[in-house]
Parts: C-alpha cells; sequence; structure tokens
C-alpha cells in the first residue's frame, strides 16, 4: 500500500486542525482549521504545506473554527476542489467564516489605528487573514452529504460520515483505500461528543478500523457529572443574584449557547432559579440557533419531547437575543441581575470583552465559564487565577467571582474516549494522538495503552507517515 498522512495542524495542541491524506494521486485535508492559541498564531500566516491548487478535497468534520477557520484562506490561495461535509455542518460553517472574517477585517482596523497611535509595530500584520468576500468566495465549493452515505472522493477512495455527537452536524469520518485487492479505513475522530447528552444524539462507534486520528482535548482527566450542571448553574445564578450582580457568559455560538438555553429553560421550568432576564448577546449565535431549529432530526429524544411540548429551549420567557451594536452597549446599564451569554468563549474576540470590562471588576458579578479555555487566550489566563487582565489595552483588576462548570464540555473526557475505543473489536494498526495539549496528549497515550493494549503515538507538526 502507497498512504502518506501528514499532520499539519493540531499536534500536541488544540486547534489548527489539519491533515493531509495522500493515497491513488489523490491529495485531500481533513479538516482546515484556525489556530486560536497565542503562541501558534503566527502559522495561520504561513503558507500551506501542500500548494492549495494540487488539494482534490476538504473533508470537513464540523463547523468550529479551529476545524474551519482557514477554508478562505485556502480558496484564496488556490485551492478549487470540494468541500464536502453534512447540510448542517454547511450552513453553520458559511455563519462562522463570514462572522470570522468580519472580526478579522476589524481587528486588523483597530491595530493599525492602535499600533500608528502607540508608534509600535504589532506581532502579526496589520491586513486580515482573509476578507468577508474571501469568505463569499470559499462557498461555492460546499458539497453536502448526509451521514451514512458513502461518497466517491476519487479512484479507489471513499469516505463517509457518522454522527460524532459533538455539535450539531458534526461527523467522524472514515475513509477507505483500495489499491488492488488490498484496502485499508482510517477513522477521523474529529471532535468526538459525549454520551447522555441534552440535545443531540450519542456517537457513532466502529466495530473495526485499520488507523485511528483521534482528539484528545480532554484525555488527562474526567468531567463532572452531567447531573451537576443543573446545580452548579443554579447555585451560580442564585448567589449571584442575590449579590445584585450580573452572570456573564463566555460561550462558543455553536452547540455551548444553546446547551446553556437548554438548562436555562429546565431550570426555569423546575422554579429553582428567579425569572431573570437572559440576554443571548450574539449575532452568530442567534443565526445559528435558527439553524438548530431547521435540523430537529438531528435531535435526541428528549430534546424532541421538549418541543412536541412547546417548551423550546430557544423561546422561553426572559430569554432576548440582542442583534445590533447599539442593543449591546445598552446592557451596560441594566439595573437588575441577568444573565449575558455572548461570544467568544475563549474571550479571543468579539463582544464579550465589552462586558468584561463592564464586570470583571464588580464583586458582585460573576465571570461563569462553560467551555474549555485554551493555552495562551484571555480566558485560560482568567480562570487560571489572574489578579489582573489586559482588555482592549488596559489593565483591569479582577473583583468579579470567577467559576467554571466543566460539565459543560461537548467533547468527550479519558473515559469517555476509551469508552468508543473500546467498541472496537479488532486492534487497530495505530492510533494517532492529536487535539490536545502535549500533557493531555501523551497521558492519553499512556491510559489506552495501559488499558486497551492498542499501540499509539503522538505526532509531531508537519511529520509524515507511511501506512503500512
Amino acid at each position: 500500500m502507497d498512504i502518506n498522512l501528514s499532520f499539519l495542524g493540531a499536534t500536541r495542541n488544540v486547534t489548527g486542525s489539519r491533515y493531509l491524506v495522500e493515497a491513488n494521486n489523490i491529495k485531500l485535508l481533513v479538516d482546515c482549521g484556525l489556530y486560536q492559541e497565542r503562541d501558534f498564531r503566527h502559522r495561520n500566516w504561513d503558507p500551506f504545506q501542500v500548494p492549495p491548487g494540487e488539494l482534490d478535497a476538504v473533508l470537513l468534520t464540523h463547523a468550529h473554527l479551529d476545524h474551519c477557520g482557514l477554508l478562505p484562506k485556502l480558496v484564496k490561495e488556490g485551492f478549487r476542489g470540494r468541500i464536502i461535509c453534512t447540510p448542517a455542518t454547511a450552513d453553520i460553517t458559511r455563519i462562522i467564516l463570514l462572522d470570522a472574517a468580519k472580526l478579522q477585517e476589524e481587528d486588523a482596523a483597530y491595530k493599525k489605528k492602535r499600533h500608528l497611535k502607540e508608534g509600535r509595530q504589532g506581532p502579526f500584520p496589520e491586513i486580515p487573514l482573509y476578507t468577508i468576500d474571501d469568505a463569499e468566495a470559499t462557498m461555492p465549493f460546499f458539497e453536502t452529504t448526509d451521514y451514512d452515505q458513502p461518497v466517491v472522493i476519487g479512484e479507489g477512495i471513499e469516505a463517509t460520515f457518522y454522527d460524532a455527537g459533538h455539535v450539531l452536524g458534526s461527523s467522524m469520518i472514515r475513509i477507505k483505500i483500495k489499491q488492488g485487492e488490498e484496502k485499508r479505513s482510517i477513522v477521523f475522530s474529529g471532535d468526538l461528543g459525549r454520551w447522555d447528552r441534552p440535545m443531540l444524539k450519542d456517537p457513532r462507534v466502529f466495530r473495526f478500523t485499520d488507523y485511528i486520528v483521534m482528539e484528545s482535548t480532554y484525555g488527562d482527566r474526567e468531567h463532572t457529572d452531567p447531573l451537576e450542571i443543573g446545580d452548579n448553574l443554579a447555585d451560580i445564578i442564585n448567589s449571584t443574584c442575590n449579590a445584585g450582580g450580573n452572570i456573564v457568559v463566555p460561550s462558543f455560538a455553536l452547540q455551548r449557547a444553546q446547551e446553556v438555553l437548554y438548562y436555562l429553560n429546565i431550570l426555569q421550568i423546575k422554579d429553582r432559579i428567579p425569572d431573570i432576564k437572559v440576554y443571548l448577546d450574539s449575532p452568530m449565535a442567534i443565526r445559528i440557533t435558527e439553524v438548530f431549529k431547521r435540523y430537529t432530526e438531528l435531535y435526541d429524544r428528549e430534546m424532541k419531547r421538549l418541543l412536541r411540548e412547546d417548551r423550546s429551549p430557544f423561546d422561553f420567557p426572559g430569554l432576548t437575543m440582542v442583534e445590533t451594536a447599539d442593543e449591546s452597549k445598552k446592557l451596560n446599564y441594566l439595573t437588575e441581575p441577568a444573565m449575558i451569554i455572548a461570544g467568544s468563549g475563549m474571550c479571543t474576540g468579539g463582544r464579550i470583552k465589552h462586558h468584561l470590562v463592564n464586570n470583571i471588576s464588580r464583586p458582585e458579578s460573576t465571570i461563569l465559564f462553560v467551555g474549555y479555555q485554551a493555552e495562551g487566550t484571555l480566558g485560560r489566563h482568567i480562570v487560571s487565577g489572574a489578579k489582573s487582565v489586559r482588555i482592549f489595552g488596559q489593565i483591569r483588576t479582577i473583583r468579579a467571582r470567577i467559576e467554571q462548570i466543566q460539565g459543560f464540555s461537548a467533547h468527550a473526557d479519558r473515559n469517555e474516549l476509551l469508552r468508543w475505543l473500546s467498541r472496537l473489536e479488532v486492534h487497530p494498526k495505530q492510533i494517532f494522538i492529536t487535539h490536545g495539549e502535549v500533557e493531555a496528549a501523551e497521558k492519553f497515550h499512556e491510559f489506552i495503552t495501559e488499558k486497551t493494549g492498542f499501540q499509539s503515538s503522538v505526532p509531531t507538526y508537519n511529520s509524515r507517515i507511511k501506512l503500512e
């Protein structure tokens, strides 16, 4: 067999997912993600390791920016192949890429103005990585496929997408390659979801495959019991309301914002929290929520039951969708406790920074993190116990209560990853551990070796492996 697998991103870190498969004179990428950690963001500006014009296809696991965020740059630099994903992923990716392009343009303009005023040069170019026009030019290359339907990529190569249970439309992808009488299969886990989570179905499992490229975001830890999420959220809301403060929630627009609304809805139905005002201050999250309403066939039974009973988590008393910047600014003058859910989830940009400025120095308010905070991000700095942070070029003292509910994570933890692997009936030839910080990836490698005896490794950046 002549198959090469290259690890062009998400190696020993958790963003920038990008894997190159070369076989049968076909070159394809699985994911084309943006780096978000400060230490790796310079890679977003580097030339692609393979000329984009030589690529035949990109297989997209899901719409998170660290998996799709470099697609406009890829197209701008010459890609003319197919971008294949599920219909829900295509709809959400369009929203996310246009928003990312807008932020790129705004950020470049702001930095240029600030650096000119300060008389200095920043570490990154004062031009956007890509523009709104670049993002728009990416859309015609999308081609959608349903779960469980093989897609022919080229001679002897087909790909099938399976429900990953991570976010709406998310996929694991199995690529089958045939050369003469020999066949090999590679499963890319994408971001693996969790069992018994609200809204979405459980992740699919596999009985056999030759190779696995597997995420390890939480490969070194276990999540809080999901049953505790409601208890923790209720305690935080009740105590903050009693103190007269706001609950500010940095949230990813995709899945996390919708799950927070789900739990708030349940808590209000059960009268466990007061009827506080809830503001979803994220135009992107609002647009993605509209996509959620269109793909009800992807929901689990409990979510479908809520919809039948007319108790949708996307339309409950006290919920306000905040669209415009002027409406967002008015939240600075709230006179009663409220919850403000805004992006981005790691506080790297967007409206959340303005709400942090307004609340992070208020002892009565709470900053509640409901998602993973990558190394080098503002969110990670805050949850790590910093006494002060720099926001918009100014130092802000942290006096607000800082809380984090880990159980919200849409990523499988160590035991859940093992549960997924344990369904294999035949030992794979090799498992490649990616999409995790160094310690998490290495510990998960040791963990599965001990528990399963499967052969695994933690690839390095730009490594290229010839598969047997």
